[in-house]
């Protein structure tokens, strides 16, 4: 781009900041819920004077030179910011097509009756902001990539929650696939809750886990392993049908570990170990009155 170029760009700066703005207001995907109009302005017209600047530096062309170091920095925080708030791809990358048509009707008026220079500088401006385009993106998507592993990871702990059951007695109901990430969350809450409550026994309940194949079987393993250290006793919960018969014919050694095929028999089994018996109520009998539950 040359210096002509660049200072007819300069001269016409509020007009283009206006046709700009008139651009993203008529976009029908604009989210005016996310973003203010005035915040969108003041977002813009930085951007701009930023942008006219770099037009003007000697390379003028090459986005990656010193000139454009700012442009990258503002560029950056755009598409990071509109990442976290929910912005479409989309209505990311319109941000800066949107000025590129603005920017060539310019060009166009300019350089009307110098068809040459006009395709010169058209190429030129189109490399430029195709390129800071393409920047925007990158951020955008790395921007997207830390909100989809910090939703991940809230998603884990959430979905990991140990429940004090009883007095000693922890439960732990596993749901969705079991990783070696997702175990290591698993076994530290499980740890963790172990140490704070002095609890003797940890049921695992599998119940929500799709398949059980040969490695979450050693992930679930590990964390036995890691309850017993702690001085606690666990027992796998929830093994249905489908996954006895998987177990069976993938050879895994559980031998050594207390299954149960329900949550309510993990419990039954809890009081036992722990010589806890459960009454109830007897509910013809005089107020008062105590039936044994069976456990």
């Amino acid at each position: 781009m040359n210096k002509e170029s660049a200072a007819a760009l300069k001269g016409k700066k509020k007009q283009i900041l206006e046709n700009w703005m008139a651009n993203q207001l008529k976009d029908a995907a604009l989210r005016d819920d996310l973003m203010s109009v005035s915040e969108l302005q003041q977002q813009s017209e930085e951007f701009l004077s930023t942008l006219l600047k770099a037009f003007a530096s000697p390379n003028a062309e090459d986005t990656d030179s010193a000139g454009y170091e700012s442009i990258h920095d503002i560029l950056s925080e755009i598409s990071i910011t509109r990442a976290r708030q929910g912005f479409s791809p989309r209505e990311t990358s319109a941000y800066i097509l949107s000025l590129k048509e603005v920017l060539s009707q310019v060009l166009e008026d300019r350089f009307k009756d110098e068809t040459a220079i006009l395709y010169r500088e058209i190429i030129s401006m189109n490399k430029i902001m195709d390129s800071l385009s393409l920047v925007t993106m990158e951020t955008y998507i790395k921007g997207r990539e830390e909100v989809i592993l910090r939703q991940t990871n809230e998603m884990s702990e959430i979905s990991t929650p140990v429940i004090r059951v009883w007095e000693g007695i922890l439960a732990l109901p596993i749901i969705g696939t079991l990783d070696s990430a997702r175990t290591q969350v698993v076994m530290e809450a499980l740890l963790e809750e172990i140490v704070a409550t002095g609890s003797r026994i940890a049921i695992l309940d599998i119940s929500g886990v799709p398949t059980v194949d040969s490695l979450v079987a050693q992930h679930l393993i590990k964390t036995v392993s890691a309850a017993r250290l702690m001085g606690a006793e666990c027992i796998i919960s929830g093994i249905r049908a489908e996954i006895a018969q998987t177990i069976v014919h993938l050879g895994i050694d559980l031998t050594n570990i207390y299954t149960k095929a329900t949550l309510a028999s993990a419990l039954k089994m809890s009081f036992s170990m722990l010589s806890i018996q459960v009454s109830k109520a007897a509910q013809n009998g005089p107020v008062g009155s105590k039936q044994n539950f069976g456990f």
